[in-house]
């Protein structure tokens, strides 16, 4: 039986693929903050779908717990087969209203960690032959919207070269680009619902179907509803300052 490991697992998109991959067979790995979280996941997903279920409690915007994740990803007794780095934060407001911290705290999740953990598990799956690697980034990889969509952006990027050096070797790698799901995600960045238009909104168990079918498509790229590929190719030919302009508005209030 395959396992994987999913970070950022205890809500939203990290769930949808937790459920998915159990339903579908596979032993998880389970990475998030919230061990109590955490465990009621694991339980809940070894009662329905009889798989077995790891908890790692890690924080992968600190070094330790990075350290932590990339050293159960390098243990090749027991192997991981599929990574899903999925854990990542939001602010919606803009550039120099959000705390310097923070702005380095997304950079590390969202960069640092996942260039680490692709990394180790890249490593060990080149020497087995085979696995699978999917980075969650998000749209706005391509729009302009500050530090959260530049991280994005480069995940995307970092993704597919990584994609392209690693085709031989037996290991896929897919970034996968949502938009605006109905999860926490939003709610714990402070963007409001309301705020968004009601027909961008995603379903997330939908979201991780259409991925997984990329994946196993062979796709390094997977832009999973129709409303965003258009948009998406639309960003492409629309003058750039516009893009931004409506990129900056959308989920934020009103410029200060």
């Amino acid at each position: 039986m395959t396992t994987a490991l999913i970070t950022g697992t205890t809500a939203g998109i990290g769930a949808a693929f937790a459920g998915r991959l159990a339903a579908d067979g596979h032993n998880l790995v389970l990475v998030a903050r919230d061990e109590k979280r955490l465990r009621e996941q694991a339980a809940d997903l070894h009662d329905r779908h009889g798989v077995e279920a790891d908890v790692l409690v890690a924080d992968l915007s600190e070094d330790d717990g990075i350290a932590a994740v990339e050293a159960r990803l390098r243990d090749r007794t027991h192997p991981v087969d599929l990574l899903v780095n999925n854990a990542g934060f939001g602010n919606r407001d803009r550039y120099l209203e959000v705390p310097i911290t923070d702005e380095l705290r997304m950079l590390k999740l969202h960069c640092e960690a996942v260039l680490r953990l692709t990394s180790a598990g890249a490593e060990t799956m080149r020497s087995r032959g085979r696995g699978g690697v999917i980075n969650v980034a998000s749209i706005a990889a391509f729009f302009p919207r500050g530090t959260y969509g530049a991280s994005k952006a480069w995940v995307v990027q970092f993704t597919q070269g990584a994609a392209k050096d690693l085709a031989s070797a037996g290991v896929r790698m897919m970034a996968l680009c949502p938009g605006f799901v109905r999860t926490e995600f939003h709610a714990r960045a402070g963007i409001k619902r309301e705020s968004v238009p009601s027909w961008l909104w995603l379903d997330a168990d939908r979201l991780v179907t259409a991925a997984l079918k990329d994946f196993a498509r062979g796709k390094s790229l997977s832009i999973p509803d129709p409303r965003y590929k258009a948009m998406t190719g639309l960003a492409k030919l629309a003058p750039r300052s516009a893009i931004s302009t409506l990129s900056s508005k959308v989920g934020r209030p009103p410029a200060k």
